[in-house]
């Protein structure tokens, strides 16, 4: 199948959808055929509507298209994929107006995540999940998961696989890049950090189970969460402290982790394996560390023992690549490998 899949992008004109169209540049099956922002942007070509806040240049041929209304009778003619980077309040209205017209949905945003007919995908860790878009029709939502629990299930998934999690903490020190543009205020940022102030922390405890689970149940164990803003560009760093069932070794944990290749069938955005290592002391580093993989893949670094949960560990995510921007476009790769875009 040579002939690349025509696709819109809602929300084209953010921070999330800039990286889409960054990243979807020469992509060997989608190529983007709408672009739709919001009542202001629309009607607007892109490069007029939109501030480009990515590093290099808007993709040529891109400035002069026309943005299109968030609206299913907005899209052009053989437009049947859409990926989604709305807001939630705005997602939750025009997301199934698009499923029920018989849209396939890749949406980033947290509307319909805990929806127990949609499912939350991570390729290489539940791409058996998909089976729940069956349930909707005539078309379907599909959801990634929130920026930091996309690496945190990374992480875990060959944990949860060999010995099962029995209840875990973490802490997240999160890019500002995560709040979009103009994001959080100078004032809170500068020379300091700051306690998220939102539902970070609840996002975070309740989506890895449902990830980690099977289609119909989520997995059965506690989490608490504490995230912080950090003035930090791009890239989340999470410390986790987790208790296995079984006890087993650093060793053994260090071998599952590095042998784990994922479920997902080859995928163009998703590296093999989906994990790195680092064994520095000072690692993983947002600035050193955040673009392994193309952005795509997450990095474990100081895997220890912890005297109080049994393991401990760094993992790193990029933010608007993994955990937004890519993961919604390597949601849609899937959808497209297992024949299921409309």
């Amino acid at each position: 199948m040579s002939e690349r899949i025509p696709l819109a992008i809602l929300g084209a004109t953010g921070m999330v959808g800039q990286r889409m169209v960054q990243l979807l540049q020469n992509h060997p099956r989608f190529e983007i055929a709408a672009l739709a922002g919001s009542e202001r942007s629309a009607g607007r070509p892109y490069g007029e509507a939109t501030t480009w806040r990515l590093p290099g240049d808007m993709p040529a041929g891109l400035a002069d298209m026309i943005v299109r209304p968030c609206t299913v009778d907005g899209m052009p003619a053989g437009v049947r994929l859409v990926l989604s980077a709305l807001p939630s309040d705005i997602a939750k209205v025009a997301e199934p107006a698009f499923r029920d017209a018989g849209h396939a949905v890749v949406t980033n945003a947290s509307a319909l995540r805990m929806d127990p007919n949609v499912p939350l995908i991570v390729p290489e860790v539940n791409a058996d999940h998909l089976s729940l878009i069956d349930r909707q029709g005539p078309g379907f939502v599909v959801a990634n998961p929130n920026c930091c629990t996309i690496p945190l299930a990374m992480a875990l998934a060959p944990l949860h696989e060999r010995w099962g999690v029995e209840a875990l903490t973490v802490a997240t020190y999160q890019a500002v890049s995560g709040a979009g543009y103009p994001g959080e205020s100078a004032w809170d940022m500068v020379g300091s950090v700051h306690p998220h102030p939102g539902d970070e922390e609840e996002k975070l405890a309740e989506e890895p189970a449902k990830i980690l689970g099977t289609p119909h149940a989520a997995a059965d164990f506690l989490l608490s969460a504490r995230c912080v803003r950090v003035p930090v560009a791009d890239g989340h760093l999470l410390a986790v402290h987790v208790k296995l069932k079984g006890n087993p070794t650093i060793s053994e944990v260090d071998g599952a982790m590095r042998g784990w290749t994922g479920k997902a069938p080859p995928l163009p955005s998703c590296p093999t394996p989906p994990l790195r290592f680092t064994t520095r002391r000072d690692r993983p580093s947002p600035r050193f560390d955040v673009d392994a993989g193309g952005g795509m893949q997450a990095t474990i670094g100081r895997l220890e023992a912890c005297p109080v949960m049994g393991i401990k560990f760094y993992v790193l995510g990029h933010n608007t690549i993994r955990g937004a921007a890519g993961a919604a476009i390597a949601n849609a790769e899937l959808l497209d490998a297992l024949g299921r875009i409309p």
